[in-house]
């Protein structure tokens, strides 16, 4: 793990790994105990957790598609649309971050 740590790479797949893991726990979690149960408490506290990682994922995305000129219609689009579909980053991470 402290080998993905070293590059901008590394960094942008394990924030694709947190932002997926914070998208997942919202969506199947946060969010059914907030309407079935009544509390929205975990949806306070993940919500802004996963924002940020969030931001952070589009952010590294930008600027790791600027420093290895990805076109952006074949690979940088690809890797922000997925943080907007559950699992998706993980996906991503596979297809296409693990390979570079």
């Amino acid at each position: 793990m402290t080998h993905l740590l070293k590059t901008k790479i590394g960094r942008l797949r394990i924030l694709a790994v947190l932002e997926g893991i914070s998208l997942l726990t919202l969506i199947f979690v946060a969010v059914p105990i907030k309407h079935w149960m009544g509390n929205p408490e975990f949806v306070r506290i993940i919500g802004p957790v996963h924002g940020s990682l969030f931001l952070l994922f589009l952010f590294n995305t930008l600027s790791v598609g600027v420093e290895q000129q990805w076109k952006f219609k074949e690979t940088t689009w690809k890797v922000i649309a997925a943080c907007f579909i559950p699992f998706g980053t993980f996906y991503i991470d596979k297809k296409i971050l693990s390979r570079l």
